[in-house]
């Protein structure tokens, strides 16, 4: 079979994650290019297809181009209906889109911006740990969410893993890995269930790789 396209991203990003897992199991073929930071994404011809410079992006065989990992892996599920990634019916589609909305807003996005504070990836911003508290008590009520949805069925669309799961579980990872310790992850069975059955999916379970999680929250040194 022929590549539907190329795709630039690296493989420990959560969004390549959803891309790559989409199309094994859609049954489709990318050519992943090689990619350095800072080298590739600056380079003329990088630039001029794609001039946020940023990760993923893919390109199409007849040189159509998108951004966004969540739009680029909705695409390529779109090309293989059969596969039922995006449902079987409009609603389904809809509520699929919904929880790839929830997960990208209402949990990874405070997982990000906790990161960024406990490792200053902003140095001109100080850490506060009121800030944090509040970010992660946002957080927590997403994931409540999530639980009990998850309590009640296997996935969250159809009785199949959807691009809804994939994008849930690539973000249940990193979230394992930045705010949620093995005691806070024991609040959530049902969420880390699914983490458990979709990453461990044979198709794409070495695209998910190991799970790496923390044993404890991230958390400013105590010379920080």
């Amino acid at each position: 079979m022929a590549p539907i396209g190329s795709l630039w991203g690296v493989s420990y990003q959560r969004q390549t994650k959803y891309i790559l897992s989409t199309a094994a199991i859609a049954g489709l073929e990318l050519d992943v290019k090689p990619f350095e930071f800072g080298v590739t994404n600056k380079s003329p011809e990088f630039i001029t297809k794609f001039p946020l410079a940023k990760i993923p992006v893919f390109e199409g065989e007849d040189g159509f181009t998108l951004l966004e990992g969540a739009s680029i892996a909705r695409y390529v599920a779109s090309l293989a209906p059969e596969s039922r990634l995006l449902g079987n019916s409009i609603k389904d589609a809809a509520l699929v889109d919904q929880w790839i909305h929830f997960a990208e807003h209402e949990i990874n996005m405070y997982s990000d911006y906790i990161w960024q504070m406990v490792k200053r990836f902003f140095p001109e911003n100080a850490y506060s740990e009121s800030v944090h508290k509040s970010i992660f008590e946002r957080q927590e009520r997403s994931l409540k969410f999530l639980e009990q949805n998850l309590s009640v069925r296997e996935f969250l669309v159809t009785d199949e893993i959807t691009l809804a799961d994939i994008v849930i579980a690539a973000v249940i990872q990193r979230t394992g890995r930045v705010t949620l310790g093995a005691a806070e992850r024991a609040v959530y069975p049902n969420v880390f269930a699914h983490y458990a059955r979709v990453a461990g999916d044979p198709r794409i379970r070495d695209i998910f790789g190991a799970a790496e999680f923390v044993e404890v929250p991230l958390a400013p040194t105590k010379d920080e």
